[in-house]
């Protein structure tokens, strides 16, 4: 039986786009993150750049002052993952960061220029891999921020709620996966591991010090190397610590 389909230019006969409302902009923003000590302690940062207040045309920049994830708009030849790439470039001067995307941020009003649509994308980074960042495009200053002390800054546009929502989604990747080996000795204590991932990960989400003590033997993605502990990459499980 041979199937018979519209012909895309029988159809495009009668499609105007002046019909339909179009958005403003799409564009690509990139919520950075990596692990540093802080107070002695292994911390979640996140990069921000200060939008500077004039922007390339010397003109006021919208949201200029408020600290905000690197980010910028989508040209028509590329995908939002090669713009993200591309604005990373521009705006920190850091290539060749591996990027997840975790949300389509598109709420009326987000935006005071219009209706403009955001793929973001996170990434957990070494924190040598952030060694070459400099502001530069129309960003004023960058810097790294305890995630939580970023979660309290006047943040541009709804980039508040993107760094809860990249949060939330780093949180699981760090429970759900290894990826915190990559920020730990190759044996560890079982006190630094709870320290790195109750540093990592959203406060309220790992159980007390205590009961992760008590159950870590049981932990499946663990073995344990004389005093120290270190991660078996084969176990067959959904989590790190169920």
């Amino acid at each position: 039986m041979t199937e018979e389909f519209v012909k895309k230019e029988d159809a495009l006969k009668h499609y105007q786009t002046s019909e339909f409302r179009t958005p403003d902009g799409y564009t690509s923003d990139m919520v950075l993150t990596t692990v540093k000590e802080l107070n002695g302690k292994p911390t979640l940062h996140v990069l921000l750049i200060k939008r500077a207040a004039k922007n390339a045309e010397n003109r006021p920049n919208i949201e200029g002052g408020k600290w905000a994830v690197p980010g910028g708009f989508v040209e028509e030849s590329e995908s939002a993952e090669q713009a993200a790439e591309r604005e990373l470039q521009e705006e920190t001067n850091l290539t060749g960061i591996p990027l997840t995307a975790f949300g389509v941020f598109d709420t009326p009003g987000r935006d005071p220029r219009g209706w403009i649509i955001s793929r973001a994308f996170y990434a957990i980074v070494p924190v040598e891999a952030l060694e070459k960042r400099v502001a530069g495009d129309d960003a004023a200053d960058i810097g790294l921020f305890p995630m939580e002390e970023a979660l309290k800054l006047p943040l541009a546009f709804d980039h508040l709620d993107m760094l809860e929502k990249a949060f939330k989604a780093i949180t699981e990747e760090f429970l759900l996966t290894t990826a915190i080996r990559d920020f730990l000795p190759e044996t560890f204590t079982a006190e630094l591991l709870f320290e790195t991932l109750s540093g990592c990960t959203k406060p309220g989400i790992l159980p007390d010090e205590v009961e992760f003590m008590e159950n870590i033997e049981y932990l499946p993605f663990l073995e344990k190397v004389d005093t120290h502990y270190q991660f078996i990459s084969d176990a067959e499980a959904g989590s790190i610590y169920y």
